[in-house]
C-alpha cells in the first residue's frame, strides 16, 4: 500500500480537479469500517498490514459455573462500542501452570475475524477449526491475514471447549462428549448471522480445519447440524477414516481413533469423576465446583474422544461416510507426506529409547499381532537410515495417508472432490523436533505456515516456499468462492482422489495410493 502522506497528497490534488470520486472508484476502494454491528453490540477492530482484525468476540456465554459442560448459548448483548483488538481467553489446556504468559480460563468461547481493509462485499467465508488433539490450542495462534488479504475472504478462526471441558460424557447430561464439538458449530451459526457485517456472504461458508480441527469438519459432514449451514468444506490432515493401532500415537499407548461411541465416553467420564472424588448421583453437581486446576490433569484421557450416537453425531462418522449419509458439498481433503515424523519425533525427544533397532519388531507386534512380519518384510529396517524413520514410514502410510486416500473414496463418490498432498520436505520445523536420524520433512503440520502466520510471524523465509504459499492460498480461496481451487497461473488441480503434491516448484499430480503402499495395508490386518 501506497505511504499515507502520497495517498493524502494526490487525494488533495485530484480533489481540487473535482476527480476524487472517480479516483477511488478505478483505482482504490473504499475502507471499510472499523466499528462494526454484530448480532450481540457494535465491535471496533484494528488495522494489520491491509487487513481489519476484530479480535475476541464472544460467540457464546461463558460456560462457567452452573453452564459449566452445558450446550453452548448465544452471548448477551453489550451497550456502547466493545473493544476488538486482542483475542480472548484459550481454552483451558495443558496442566496447571504451563501456559506461561497466555491468558485462560473458561470463559473463552471467541472468534477472531480478518478481513480486507478494503470495503469489498459479498466475500467467501472461511471458518477455522485448529487442531491440537482436541486438548490444546486456540483460534489467536493462527493469523490470517495473508488468506484474508491475498485470497480476499473474511476468515474466522474459533476457540472451542478442550478435553475434559469438551467431552465429558456423564450418563443423563444432554451433549455429552460433544460440548467442543457444540461450540464448532455454534461458531459457525455465528458466522453465518454476522457474515455480511464484515463484508462476508452467509451464503457462502466454508469451514476448514487441521488434525482435530479436521477430524471434526469431516463429522460436522455426517451432522444433521451441516444441513444448510455450510457450501463447502476442507478436510487438513484429519480425515474420518483416520485410526492409530497400539503405539500409534505413542509408544505403548493403546489403539485410537478421534471417534468414541456415547457409552465408552459416558464410561470414561463417570471414571473421571470417581477419581476426582465426584461419584454417584451428584457427581456433575460435585464436578461442577472443582477447580479448573483438579480438572486439567484428567484432560488427557478426553483427548480423541468426540462421542457419537448423539443428537449432534447420531453415527460413527467414518461408517456415516461409507454409508454416503453426508452432507453432498465440495470438498478438499488431503495431508502432508510425513505426517507420523512429528509424533515419532515426539516419543524420540521424551525417551530416545523407545523406537530403536531392537524395539522396532516388538512395536510392530503390538501393533500388528499375526501380520507383524508381513509389515517388516515391507518397510524392513535396512530400508531405512533409522528405526524411528521406518516407524514413522509404517505409521504415516498406515495410519495417515491411506486412511485419507479412503476418506476420499468415499466423498468422492458422491460429492465433488480435490485430494492434496503436502510435501515440501524443507518445510518450516513448526513442531521444534531436531532429532539425529529422523529429519522432519513435511511432517504434521508443517502445512499451515504456508496459509497463516503462526504466532503472528511468517516463517516462511525463501522466495520459492513464499510462492508455494501464494498458490496455496489461491487454491484454498478460490475453492472458498468457487467451490474449485484453480486460479489464474496455478497448475491445474484436477478433482478426484488422485492428489495434487504441494512443493516449492514441483505442484503436480502423483499416485500418493502406490507412494504409501495402500494395496498392502489393504490386505493387511491389525
Amino acid at each position: 500500500m501506497a505511504d499515507v502522506k502520497s495517498v493524502f497528497t494526490v487525494l488533495a490534488v485530484v480533489s481540487a480537479a473535482g476527480l476524487v470520486g472517480a479516483c477511488r472508484s478505478s483505482r482504490e476502494p473504499a475502507q471499510a469500517p472499523l466499528t462494526v454491528r454484530v448480532d450481540s453490540g457494535s465491535v471496533r477492530g484494528i488495522v494489520k498490514g491491509g487487513s481489519r482484525q476484530f479480535l475476541g468476540i464472544p460467540y457464546a456465554e461463558p460456560p462457567t459455573g452452573a453452564l459449566r459442560w452445558t450446550l453452548p448459548r448465544k452471548p448477551r448483548p453489550w451497550s456502547g462500542v466493545r473493544a476488538a483488538g486482542r483475542p480472548g481467553n484459550d481454552c483451558p489446556q495443558g496442566t496447571a501452570g504451563t501456559q506461561g504468559s497466555r491468558p485462560s480460563g473458561e470463559d473463552c468461547l471467541y472468534v477472531n475475524v480478518t478481513t480486507p481493509r478494503e470495503n469489498h462485499g459479498g466475500l467467501p467465508v472461511m471458518v477455522w477449526w485448529h487442531g491440537g488433539g482436541f486438548t490444546q490450542g486456540s483460534g489467536r495462534e493462527y493469523d490470517a491475514v495473508r488468506l484474508a488479504t491475498e485470497g480476499k475472504a473474511v476468515v474466522v478462526t474459533v476457540n472451542y471447549r478442550l478435553g475434559i471441558f469438551g467431552y465429558l460424557g456423564l450418563p443423563g447430561l444432554p451433549g455429552s462428549g460433544d460440548f467442543g464439538f457444540a461450540d464448532q458449530i455454534s461458531a459457525l451459526q455465528w458466522a453465518r448471522r454476522n457474515a455480511s457485517a464484515f463484508g462476508g456472504d452467509p451464503r457462502n461458508i466454508t469451514v476448514f480445519g487441521q488434525s482435530a480441527g479436521g477430524m471434526s469438519v469431516c463429522a460436522l459432514l455426517t451432522s444433521p447440524a451441516a444441513k444448510g449451514l455450510i457450501s463447502k468444506a476442507i478436510v487438513s490432515s484429519g480425515s474420518c477414516r483416520v485410526r492409530w493401532p497400539a503405539g500409534g500415537l505413542f509408544p505403548g499407548a493403546p489403539a485410537d481413533r478421534p471417534y468414541v461411541p456415547l457409552a465408552q465416553g459416558q464410561s470414561d467420564g463417570l471414571a473421571a469423576a470417581k477419581e476426582l472424588g465426584c461419584g454417584g448421583e451428584k457427581a456433575l453437581a460435585c464436578l461442577r465446583r472443582k477447580p479448573v486446576a483438579d480438572l486439567l490433569p484428567h484432560s488427557e484421557s478426553f483427548a480423541d474422544h468426540l462421542a457419537y450416537g448423539t443428537d449432534l453425531l447420531p453415527r460413527d462418522p467414518a461408517v456415516a461416510l461409507g454409508a454416503g449419509a453426508f452432507t453432498n458439498v465440495p470438498v478438499i481433503v488431503g495431508g502432508t507426506r510425513d505426517e507420523a515424523r512429528a509424533f515419532v519425533g515426539g516419543a524420540l525427544k521424551y525417551d530416545s529409547k523407545l523406537i530403536t533397532s531392537e524395539t522396532y519388531p516388538r512395536l510392530l507386534r503390538r501393533a500388528f499381532g499375526s501380520s507383524a512380519g508381513k509389515v517388516a518384510a515391507r518397510y524392513p529396517l535396512s530400508r531405512f537410515p533409522s528405526a524411528g524413520l521406518a516407524w514413522a514410514a509404517v505409521l504415516t502410510d498406515e495410519s495417515w495417508a491411506c486412511s485419507t486416500l479412503a476418506g476420499a473414496r468415499d466423498l468422492a463418490a458422491r460429492t465433488t472432490v480435490y485430494s492434496y498432498e503436502f510435501a515440501d520436505e524443507n518445510a518450516p520445523n513448526v513442531n521444534g523436533l531436531r532429532i539425529p536420524g529422523l529429519p522432519q520433512g513435511a511432517a504434521h503440520a508443517s502445512d499451515l505456515p504456508y496459509l497463516f502466520d503462526l504466532g503472528g510471524r511468517d516463517l516462511l523465509v525463501t522466495r520459492d516456499r513464499k510462492e508455494l504459499a501464494r498458490t496455496m492460498v489461491g487454491y484454498w480461496s478460490a475453492f472458498a468462492r468457487s467451490g474449485d481451487p484453480n486460479h489464474r497461473g496455478a497448475p491445474s488441480w484436477r478433482p478426484g482422489t488422485a492428489p495434487l503434491s504441494l512443493a516449492p516448484g514441483a505442484i503436480r499430480t502423483v499416485d500418493a495410493a502406490a507412494e504409501h503402499n495402500c494395496g498392502f495395508w489393504e490386505t493387511t490386518t491389525r
